[in-house]
């Protein structure tokens, strides 16, 4: 899959340990997106067809997903730390720091991890690590694996593999995608995944809601430095005002991003809920790849990739706008005017 040798030796060691355990837990990052959940249900998939036992959890406040997630086939989930949890090995699937994790499922007396994963910025907080950066999202990674295990995929896996790997291209026009992207797709679409049925799924059949509050959050864009940043923002009012949820707000970010001058679009929603008053979820995008956003939002105490990444801050709206453009000078110099 990679031409690094570390990399083919921590492929091996990962499938040597998938075979050779009984008993798995898989887990993935918190506000899981759709590589997230894609890698999660077709991991297990592949470890159900070998007859290993295997859960997949997420925690009770993760749910609602978003709108566009919800058809996902989430059977074997739970949400609640099975008992015999410290027998189980720990199947970490596209998260790249072990904060972004459950903590009762990891922080745990000899917890042995399988670290599966395709961020740059990885901290490799795994007994096994599995880091793929050339990889077009960890979809890609369990598919090659699932190879390697000599599995076929069934439906399920096929449509969480598809979805995973459609969602973190960016419906194939990010520069991750390469040769391997089109030719997994090819081989799923061989196999009998519904190309328009799940791109219907993801991107449209969307609540009225979500168009109300991308209405509001339009109105509200800004643009500094010449253009360079471009940033909205959407407050507990926006939300409430267009009876949304807070996964409504995704899109909101892809339509910043394709402004024309623009290098970083940011788009900064206030959490909802009486705990977390004040905080304010931060997606970034690059466009042109002369930003690393990863680095921006490693600052802010997050992380993710080149090209899109986030952090969670409790930063006002112009104290925000302040970090994120001296952020971006930090990296390219200042405006040219």
């Amino acid at each position: 899959m990679t031409a690094t040798d570390g990399t083919i030796t921590s492929r091996a060691l990962i499938l040597d340990a998938l075979r050779g355990a009984e008993r798995f837990i898989l887990v993935t990052h918190e506000n899981p997106d759709g590589d997230a959940l894609g890698s999660l249900v077709a991991m297990h998939g592949v470890l159900t067809a070998l007859g290993k036992d295997a859960v997949m959890f997420m925690g009770a406040d993760e749910f609602p997903l978003s709108y566009e997630y919800r058809s996902v086939v989430l059977d074997g989930l739970v949400s609640e730390a099975p008992a015999d949890l410290h027998e189980r090995t720990v199947v970490f699937l596209d998260c790249g720091n072990i904060d972004r994790s459950p903590a009762e499922i990891v922080k745990r007396p000899g917890a042995r991890i399988l670290n599966v994963d395709h961020h740059h910025d990885n901290t490799r907080f795994g007994t096994v690590n599995h880091v793929v950066e050339d990889a077009s999202c960890t979809a890609e990674i369990v598919w090659d694996l699932m190879h390697a295990l000599d599995v076929e995929p069934s439906p399920t896996v096929a449509d969480a593999l598809y979805v995973g790997l459609v969602t973190d291209t960016g419906k194939f026009m990010y520069e991750n995608t390469g040769i391997r992207a089109h030719t997994m797709a090819a081989e799923l679409i061989e196999t009998g995944v519904d190309v328009n049925a799940i791109y219907r799924r993801l991107y449209e059949e969307v609540p009225f809601s979500r168009l109300a509050l991308l209405s509001r959050g339009l109105a509200k864009v800004q643009r500094f430095d010449d253009g360079r940043l471009t940033i909205a923002q959407l407050s507990r009012e926006d939300f409430e005002a267009a009876g949304a949820e807070e996964t409504d707000s995704e899109g909101v970010i892809d339509l910043l991003r394709s402004v024309q001058g623009t290098k970083v679009a940011a788009l900064g929603r206030e959490l909802l809920g009486t705990d977390k008053a004040g905080r304010w979820k931060v997606s970034l995008r690059a466009t042109d790849g002369q930003v690393d956003v990863s680095a921006i939002a490693r600052a802010g105490g997050g992380g993710g990739h080149r090209q899109a990444a986030g952090f969670t801050t409790q930063l006002g709206v112009e104290e925000l706008v302040v970090f994120i453009r001296d952020a971006i000078t930090a990296q390219i110099g200042p405006p040219a005017s």
